[in-house]
Parts: structure tokens; C-alpha cells; sequence
């Protein structure tokens, strides 16, 4: 959601992770019931639904950055690698960055 800017389900769906359906769906909610995600019918549709992260969602950035970090030096990752080289350059700027985004999109 955050480095890839998706929001979707659809979107989700056909990311190069290739998740399951059940599995995505599962995923969603359980994140959606932690409180890391709000869930909210789109405004282009109404059977399609929009993901943003909540507050306590946008948290978990300088975390995943370090994991992000950690899997790049230590296990064969697929990092995009502009993501990789900014992350690098600045870790605290690009948290900064990631963070705002996130805000940004959950406010919109």
C-alpha cells in the first residue's frame, strides 16, 4: 500500500506477489480488525472497496523499512530497486516520506 500506492482489492489481487483470493481476503481483514486498516466502498463504485492505512498502520513504515532493509542485505529479495537506493540514501527521510503519503492518502 504504501511503496506501491495501491488501495484496492483488485489492485492487491494482481500484484506480483501472486496471493491467493482467500488468502488476500483473510489478510484484509484481519488487518482491517487490528485497526491497521479501514475498509470503505469506493467512490466510483459501490461493489469495489478502498483499503488506506489508519494511524496505527502508518506506525508500522519505519518498521517495515528496516525489515525492507534486513531482507535486501541478508535473503534474496524482490525490492523495487529505486525503493532500495532511496531507502539507502536516507532511511529517516524516506520514513518521513512513506509516512506523510500514507497520512495524505488516508485523509483523501
Amino acid at each position: 500500500m504504501v511503496f506501491a500506492g495501491k488501495s484496492t482489492y483488485g489492485q492487491f489481487l494482481h500484484s506480483a506477489e501472486k496471493i491467493a483470493t482467500n488468502v488476500l481476503a483473510d489478510r484484509l481483514a484481519v488487518l482491517e480488525s487490528q485497526g491497521l486498516l479501514t475498509k470503505a466502498v469506493a467512490a466510483d463504485k459501490k461493489s469495489k472497496f478502498t483499503y488506506r492505512l489508519t494511524e496505527k498502520g502508518v506506525d508500522t513504515v519505519p518498521v517495515i523499512i528496516e525489515l525492507i532493509l534486513w531482507g535486501a542485505k541478508h535473503c534474496p529479495t524482490i525490492v523495487a530497486p529505486g525503493l532500495l537506493e532511496e531507502l539507502l540514501a536516507g532511511k529517516d527521510a524516506a520514513v518521513e516520506k512513506y509516512q506523510q503519503l500514507a497520512r495524505e492518502k488516508a485523509l483523501a
